[in-house]
């Protein structure tokens, strides 16, 4: 049969859906912990979650290098020995530092409970920063860098970055290769001091948990000197560049990345919902329209997307895509219409359906198990945001109106407002 002659499958809704319960109880020292309990595996989630990110460093790289190192050897442990004991237990790590945050992830065997929070408190309250183990790093890290210098992508999310929040604040402050000379073991352990501690950290526990948890738990953890939370992050001030339009010249470039957009709202905002879903439309799913006007139709592309990322301080809204030096600005032309395309004709029933049940099937999986529903947590809990956050995300998804996206369009696409960085 021809594509054209394919009849597509009925789209049905997805009923309501009604993530796990969240419970929570403190340790002795005051740590949080949020348990999520469910599945059939034999299995546990935990994370730690520290606000220890990019935000709260003095200098480049500082937050994101010392999370770096709490796997390289602690007062009773190597590296070697961490790394041994890690795949003797068949326990996978995942450390993390964001923007905003920083911490650790474990997928362990529930039968594995005890030791994983033996190891957990050496490697999160008893690093030593080995000299030798931060050396290897910081190499293979500015290895990496320059490699990804020579990448248009990275060229462009770089300096969309820096356009949207300024080179002073943290979320736009541009890493360069003199910062990796400059950070030393000493930088590490200050950040390491002021922001890894009891006081500032929270552990979110998903899957299998034993019945013992809590004991093991205080043993292990709960013992821990509190300390003083950590004081607030010096106040920064977004200093959007003035320029609108930039242009980063690669020689020899065959391919220019483009990024288009602006900082915007965040969750907290009640208009984030229903951005989110505009966002969808414009270029959040396969069948959106970026991807069906720009990759299917007009071949500029393999892939473009549309995103609406929220931060603590922020959010931002921003275009992907990478194409052909020769039709950079027809694509970008393209963008733009379907932007204004957005702001002047409303959706049609068809696609908003089509964009409902999309959304809802993906509002589904984010609670489809204990891991899952953890993450989902995590996303709406960092923002001070309860669990109905979700119930009412559901009800725009289902509810929103056309006019409603037509506004939502005029208001936070303002073409006049949209940063344009280009490199290549």
């Amino acid at each position: 049969m021809s594509a054209k002659g394919r009849i597509a499958p009925l789209i049905n809704p997805v009923s309501r859906f009604t993530p796990a319960p969240v419970k929570n109880i403190f340790l002795g020292n005051g740590i949080p912990v949020f348990l999520i309990e469910g599945g059939t595996e034999e299995v546990m989630r935990i994370e730690f979650v520290l606000k220890a990110g990019q935000v709260m460093e003095s200098i480049p790289l500082q937050a994101s290098s010392t999370n770096m190192m709490l796997t390289e050897g602690s007062v009773k442990y190597t590296s070697e020995e961490i790394k041994t004991l890690l795949d003797n237990y068949g326990i996978f790590y995942h450390l993390y530092s964001e923007k905003d945050t920083g911490g650790l992830i474990f997928y362990v065997l529930s039968k594995h409970t005890e030791k994983v929070f033996e190891l957990a408190s050496e490697i999160l309250f008893n690093p030593v920063f080995p000299e030798k183990e931060f050396g290897v790093m910081m190499n293979k890290r500015l290895r990496w860098f320059l490699v990804n210098r020579e990448k248009v992508q990275t060229l462009a999310s770089e300096r969309f970055f820096e356009a949207l929040f300024g080179k002073e604040h943290p979320y736009g402050k541009p890493v360069t290769e003199k910062d990796y000379e400059m950070l030393n073991t000493g930088h590490l352990r200050n950040f390491f001091s002021d922001f890894y501690t009891p006081a500032n950290m929270s552990i979110i526990i998903s899957g299998k948990i034993c019945e013992n948890l809590q004991e093991i738990l205080e043993r292990h953890l709960g013992e821990k000197f509190p300390g003083s939370p950590p004081e607030t992050s010096a106040e920064h001030y977004f200093n959007g560049s003035p320029e609108k339009k930039i242009y980063i010249l690669k020689q020899g470039a065959i391919q220019s990345a483009i990024r288009i957009g602006s900082a915007t709202i965040n969750k907290r905002h009640p208009d984030y919902p229903g951005l989110k879903v505009l966002n969808t439309i414009l270029g959040g799913f396969f069948g959106s329209r970026l991807m069906k006007n720009i990759r299917e139709d007009k071949g500029y592309t393999y892939g473009i997307q549309s995103s609406a990322a929220s931060l603590n301080l922020s959010g931002y809204k921003v275009i992907s895509a990478e194409v052909s030096n020769k039709i950079t600005q027809y694509a970008i032309d393209e963008i733009y219409r379907e932007i204004r395309l957005l702001q002047k004709e409303p959706v049609r029933s068809e696609e908003m359906e089509l964009v409902r049940n999309y959304m809802s099937g993906e509002m589904v999986r984010m609670f489809d198990g204990p891991f899952a529903t953890a993450e989902s947590f995590k996303a709406i809990w960092e923002f001070g945001l309860s669990v109905n956050y979700y119930s009412q995300f559901a009800d725009t998804i289902m509810t929103i109106t056309p006019d409603e996206l037509l506004h939502l369009a005029n208001k936070y696409y303002n073409t006049e407002d949209l940063y344009e960085v280009i490199a290549g």
